[in-house]
């Protein structure tokens, strides 16, 4: 037998191993997300023809239209605003469900986990329909507040209806962030900082606030790109009255067959992704 058939095999390296192993998630983050996306951006850069076909030559003018336009403009200022107003608002009516349930122990806790939990078991669908019932005009909403003799304000197929349904559906996924963030808030430290004396608000604001802000930046990076990406409830709650960036794709490429207009607007919202990771980055990074 020659010296290379008894030699031992050679041992993979490290490097190699990790190549392997990334390979087949990479082809596939590839084929299902890279490849659609410069496809999308490819179109972006044709020309819709009166058919509604899309002509293969390259033009700026989706670009240049987009950026000229007051409508866009205002388009792209509103939806990002809202998004903005939405994650807020969500994080101030999460943190103190987050905490508690941080807090809880034993079968209490595991039941309060499953009832926040439990909207994420109903499509996003039903869950707009059962808003729009309870919001409408003769719903029970604005039939209490007509019952106490105050004005009654209209809560659907505007930005309101939008706004309460999007914090509601968002809700879940918040304080399912903030407790994978809220890891680092040990107790001991609570108690070691009212031991030195200080009141509950300044332990809170001192304490309990810094630590957990990891959680708050991972839950609003992730409510706010639901938020921009959201269509199926600004459609139905806002009734065809409320533009956003998700509702205008929509329209361009089903109603109008502007498939290269849509293209640009689609390539803008992975632009606003972007912003929001850049931003959650730069906090991540300012924590450390």
């Amino acid at each position: 037998m020659t010296t290379e058939a008894l030699a031992p095999p050679r041992k993979m390296r490290s490097g190699e191993v990790a190549v392997l192993l990334l390979l087949p998630i990479a082809l596939i983050n590839a084929i299902g997300f890279i490849l659609p996306v410069l496809n999308l951006a490819r179109f972006s850069f044709n020309k819709v023809s009166i058919g509604g076909g899309i002509e293969n030559v390259f033009t700026w003018e989706n670009w240049l239209g987009l950026l000229a336009d007051r409508f866009y403009l205002e388009l792209i200022f509103n939806s990002v605003w809202i998004s903005l107003a939405i994650t807020l608002t969500t994080l101030i009516l999460s943190y103190p469900i987050a905490l508690y349930l941080h807090r809880s122990s034993g079968p209490w806790r595991t039941f309060l986990t499953v009832l926040v939990i439990s909207p994420l078991l109903t499509s996003a669908v039903v869950r707009t329909y059962g808003w729009i019932a309870i919001l409408i005009d003769d719903g029970p909403v604005v039939s209490a507040i007509r019952a106490l003799g105050l004005p009654a304000p209209s809560l659907m197929f505007n930005i309101k209806g939008v706004f309460i349904g999007l914090t509601e559906i968002l809700m879940p996924y918040m304080i399912l962030a903030l407790m994978a963030g809220f890891g680092r808030l040990d107790p001991r430290v609570e108690e070691a900082a009212r031991t030195l004396g200080a009141t509950p608000a300044r332990t809170f604001r001192k304490v309990i606030l810094p630590l957990t802000l990891p959680g708050i930046a991972l839950g609003c990076l992730l409510c706010f790109v639901l938020a921009v990406s959201s269509f199926i409830t600004p459609k139905l709650m806002g009734g065809g009255r409320v533009f956003l960036l998700a509702t205008e794709i929509y329209d361009q490429a089903i109603v109008t067959l502007n498939w290269p207009l849509a293209s640009t607007l689609s390539i803008l919202v992975l632009i606003v992704f972007g912003a929001a990771l850049w931003a959650y980055s730069a906090v991540l990074r300012r924590l450390d």
